[in-house]
């Protein structure tokens, strides 16, 4: 998955950010942005915590429903790593996984990632999903 170029302001900001806070360059990772191009899953936007910090930053954060969404799909996409131990410090439930993965099927409805998906979930503890052929 490519990332879409930041627009410069963005770039900027992340730059003073990354100077101010003595970050890493990179410490934006834009490339979920990419997730927009096929739909978040079902009612996102009211799940999101709105939080604001002072009178120019206000940030969105997605529910912890949301983080399952994203770190399964992530996890069968990229691997095991950073996204199975966030996957399982979200402690999902089982229901909570079957929406997870009938959503991530939206984004790559592909067999081989059907494969891989199963195979996330019956390690996860998910033995008899059904997500379709």
């Amino acid at each position: 998955m490519t990332p879409k170029p930041l627009p410069p302001a963005l770039v900027e900001a992340r730059d003073r950010v990354a100077r101010d806070f003595g970050l890493d360059e990179d410490w934006l990772n834009a490339a979920p942005s990419s997730l927009l191009d096929f739909g978040l899953p079902d009612g996102f936007l009211g799940r999101v915590e709105t939080r604001t910090f002072g009178p120019a930053l206000t940030v969105h954060f997605a529910s912890r429903l949301d983080q399952i969404h994203f770190k399964l799909y992530a996890l069968v996409d990229q691997g095991p790593g950073k996204h199975e131990a966030d996957l399982k410090s979200l402690a999902p439930t089982r229901d909570e996984l079957l929406q997870a993965a009938a959503w991530a099927r939206t984004h790559d409805p592909s067999e081989g990632f059907r494969t891989m998906l199963l195979s996330a979930l019956r390690y996860l503890g998910v033995e008899d999903a059904d997500l379709g052929a």
